[in-house]
Parts: C-alpha cells; structure tokens; sequence
C-alpha cells in the first residue's frame, strides 16, 4: 500500500477524487438542511394561517356560542375547545416549546403581542371523533393555547403536514434511486480523476525516462517541447542540461584521448633511443619506467572509451564471452577457474563489456594470486562473482577504489604495476550497461567482486 501511495499518480488521483467526493457529500448535507428547514418553515407558515383563521372566526362570537361552533371542528380537520386555565389544560407532563419557537413567533406577529399563546407537540396523533377507529396517524400533533380578545382561552389541536416519503422513508424506492444516481455519479468522478492524473504525471514520467536514459546513452534525442508552457519550459531545461553534459563529456574525452594517443608517439621515440644507453643497469630502469608510462597512457586511453564509447550495442550471449575472457586468461598463465552458467543473453557493447571482466579478472589475479569465476541467474539478473584469496581491501575503502588514480598503500602500488584505472573503467563501463559492480571481503579471507547486468528480455531475445 505504500508504493501504491508512492506514486504522484495515485496520490493526485486519491486527493481530487477525496476531495471531489467530500464536496460532494457536505453540499448535499447542506441542500437536504436547506430543504428541511425551507419545509419546516412552510408548515409552520401553513399552521398560522390555519390558526389565525380560526382565532379570528371564534374571537367575535359571543362566548356561550363559541363551544358549539368549535364541537364541528373536528369536521375541518382539527380540535378546538375552550379551557379555564392554561397551567391545568397543559398539565404536569406536557412541555410546551419555548416562547422563541418560529411557530409561537409567527402568531406572535400575526395575532399581536398581548395574547398569551403556549404551543405543544405530540409525537402521535388520537383520532378526531370517538368513532373513529383508525390506528392513531403517525404525523406531528401541535396543541396550541392561544388567548382570544376577552383573554379566554381555547385549545386547537391541528395536524401537522409529515415530511415527504423521499425525505423520511430512507431505505424507501426513493433513496435506492437517489443512491444509484449517487453511485453513478462517484464513477464518472473517478473517471474524471483518473485523466486528470494520468494528464498531470505524464510530464513527469516522460521526464524521469528521459533523465533514465541520459544515464545511459548520452546522446539519446531531445525531449519534445510540447505541451502546456510549465512542461516546455521544463523539457527545453532538461534538453539544455543534456547538450552541456554531453559536450562536456565530448570535450573531456577527446582532451583525455588526445593526451593520451600523442604521447604513445614520444614514448616510441624514447624507447628507440633508450636502447643507445651504455648502462644496462641504467637501461632497465628507464624501460621500466617507460613501461608503466606507456601502460598508463593504454589505461588511459580505455578510460576515454569506457566514459565515450560509440560502438554497437548487440545482443551478446554472456556465457560464451564470459568463458572466452576466462579462456584467455588461462592461457596468459592466470589462475582462472570458471563454473555455472546462464544460457541468458544480454544487451551490450562486445568490447567495453569485454574489457571490463578482463579488468576484473587481471586484478584478482594480480592482487589475489587467482581468479575463481561463476555466473548464476539472481532474481531476473546476471550475476558474475569474481572471488580471490589476497588480503582484501579495508572496509573504509571499498568505494574509494573506484575513484580514478586511487591506489592502496600496501598492494596496489606502482611497483606492482597498477594505475588506478582498473576498476574506474570497469564501473563506468557496467554503469553503461544498467548494471551494479559491487565489492566485499569474504569472511574465510579474499575479496569478492560481483558484477551484475540486466538479463535480456524473452521478446526482445527472439
């Protein structure tokens, strides 16, 4: 779940449909009290016109008449009776609703201010007549006390209109059919979400593919500036950034190269005349030392290939070229030893690829008197481990090797014969390859190096 909420994708995706869904949810909360309260209101309007009618009916009737004209109100739909004491008519148990009640406030208004007006509400309606045997109704009774001109007091029982079915039968026709609207509505919502998301991250899939591949081929096509002016802006940044990056790299490789390859032509030179010296003593040491000159300019020169390298990628069949360097090492008299096997193909340039397991392979040998070789398919990748018996490196500096020209004290000094470049030109060529090179102490003595390269895919493999 929390890769899943890792991607920008998904969380946008989550927030607008979140959102969306919640403003959907509180504007409906808000309509329904709306509509509730503009209801309410209507009802309470309804019953004050009810009771200002009747009021102004009985209030001009002489008071012996006034119960026989209110026994027939039963027949109009409500009771009204006259009473001697509104405390006694309520009773002990009744609770009559505040003074500030909307209803009270209407007749308030309309009736006028002197009048003494108590309203009461009754969850169960009784019958009308006594011969009326229905089941008491289920809408709101409101018994109001209201004083007339001449301060007597007449009770009215009226009924109060219920609330419509779609509002107050919830689990009714009504709410399955607002729920499917509801559901349907959640769908296209998520719909719109989706493209939503997808439209606002494809821009940045776009340019973390594009920031992948630089990685691994320099020269790969600009991004297209297209699109809203935010995602030019940022494809002609990213497009500005790869042209410096890769004429730096053009400008630092031919320099390297350029150094390196005019040197091989004094070198030669050198050697020729070194043969004119009459000190055979002096003699040797001087070839050595144009010896390890001019295996620093090889190296160097490897180096310049290894960072620029313009030959052709191609599947290549690991096994077999890891047994081929293996091969050739035996026969320059390395001790090499090779077991496993793949059956696995991989996407590479043959040289580069060739040159860095040879490196690979010349240090164990040269460090680690020998080179124990294996191949071995690990999760979806290619393992090689190259493992030796010298005395291993210190843990402190197993990533400062990697660094150009760096060298360790005790054995991989210049009297052996290394430059430093060995495993620099190894990890950038594997880094070329979206691969991992990687070093470790054994525990039972020696050095463990593990080179690991992404198998090529069945498809692309036919």
């Amino acid at each position: 779940m929390k890769n899943f909420l890792g991607s920008i994708g998904n969380r946008i995706f989550f927030l607008l449909l979140g959102g969306i869904v919640v403003a959907v949810f509180a504007t409906n909360w808000l309509a329904s009290n709306e509509r509730r309260n503009t209801l309410r209101e209507l009802r309470f309007q309804h019953l004050a016109d009810r009771v200002e009618q009747i009021v102004q009916a009985v209030d001009h009737i002489p008071p012996a008449q006034r119960p026989i004209v209110l026994q027939a109100a039963s027949n109009f739909g409500f009771e009204a009776r006259m009473v001697e004491d509104m405390n006694d008519a309520i009773g002990p148990d009744a609770s009559p609703s505040p003074s500030t009640s909307p209803l009270t406030e209407m007749l308030q208004a309309r009736l006028g201010e002197d009048r003494k007006i108590a309203v009461q509400r009754e969850s169960e309606c009784p019958p009308l007549r006594i011969d009326d045997v229905r089941a008491p109704r289920r809408d709101t009774c409101r018994v109001i006390y209201i004083s007339l001109h001449d301060q007597a007091l007449m009770r009215l029982r009226l009924h109060q209109p219920g609330e419509p079915p779609a509002l107050r039968e919830r689990g009714g026709p009504a709410s399955l059919f607002g729920l499917q609207y509801i559901l349907l509505f959640l769908v296209l919502i998520a719909m719109l979400a989706w493209l939503v998301a997808r439209m606002a991250t494809r821009p940045i899939r776009q340019l973390a593919q594009a920031a992948s591949r630089l990685g691994s081929d320099i020269d790969h096509a600009p991004l297209a500036e297209t699109g809203p002016t935010e995602i030019r802006q940022a494809a002609h940044a990213f497009n500005a950034m790869q042209a410096r990056i890769r004429r730096q790299i053009q400008h630092r490789t031919h320099m390297l190269a350029a150094i390196t390859h005019d040197l091989q032509t004094p070198l030669t030179r050198m050697r020729l005349r070194l043969e004119k010296v009459s000190d055979p003593g002096l003699q040797q040491k001087l070839i050595d030392d144009l010896g390890v000159m001019h295996g620093m300019v090889r190296e160097g020169l490897d180096l310049a290939r290894s960072m620029d390298s313009s030959e052709k990628i191609q599947a290549l069949d690991i096994d077999s070229l890891l047994d081929s360097v293996c091969a050739d090492a035996a026969d320059a008299g390395q001790d090499v030893a090779l077991q496993g096997s793949t059956r696995a193909f991989v996407m590479a340039q043959p040289g580069a690829l060739r040159r860095c397991l040879t490196n690979l392979i010349d240090n164990a040998c040269k460090y680690g008197k020998c080179a124990r070789v294996s191949i071995a398919l690990e999760q979806q990748k290619i393992a090689i481990r190259i493992r030796d018996q010298g005395p291993g490196i210190p843990e402190s500096e197993l990533d400062a090797v990697f660094e150009p020209f760096y060298r360790l004290e005790a054995s991989r000094s210049r009297d052996t014969g290394g430059t430093g470049l060995g495993l620099t030109i190894a990890l950038n060529i594997a880094e070329n390859h979206q691969g991992q090179l990687r070093l470790r102490n054994l525990p039972e003595g020696g050095l463990e190096v593990l080179l690991e390269l992404p198998q090529m895919t069945p498809a692309r493999n036919r």
